[in-house]
């Protein structure tokens, strides 16, 4: 079982280096700490994945870091949500084809961008 805490709202600067000292400041333990970076820049997204042994010590990590204050935001720690995948590989489920015959509905989902992201990391 996976027990993966989402910190969000972090600086660029922050490096998996300084999420490893707090923890360590706090006595708190991570298997593995990972900051989300931009693939073509290399800079930080602002938020990283830290892996807990166990389920008390990932809601310890929470409980510490949520809403804490760094610089002039709040922290944000919650459970991480599983991962929706971008590919199509095994595992991964596929949009229905289109079916001669049927009419589209008019109606579509608000694309997902960068706005939805980040509401879906607030609720």
């Amino acid at each position: 079982m996976s027990f993966t805490v989402f910190l969000g709202n972090l600086p660029a600067w922050v490096t998996a280096d300084d999420i490893k000292s707090w923890l360590t400041a706090e006595d708190l333990v991570a298997d593995s700490i990972k900051v989300i970076r931009n693939h073509e820049t290399q800079e930080s997204k602002g938020f990283a994945f830290i892996e807990a042994p166990t389920s008390d010590e990932m809601q310890s990590i929470i409980r510490r870091f949520d809403r804490a204050p760094l610089e002039d935001r709040l922290l944000r720690a919650n459970p991480a949500q599983p991962s929706k995948g971008k590919g199509t590989g095994a595992g991964t489920a596929q949009k229905p084809q289109h079916r001669a015959g049927r009419k589209r509905s008019k109606e579509r989902a608000a694309p997902k961008g960068v706005l939805a992201t980040e509401l879906a990391k607030i609720f």
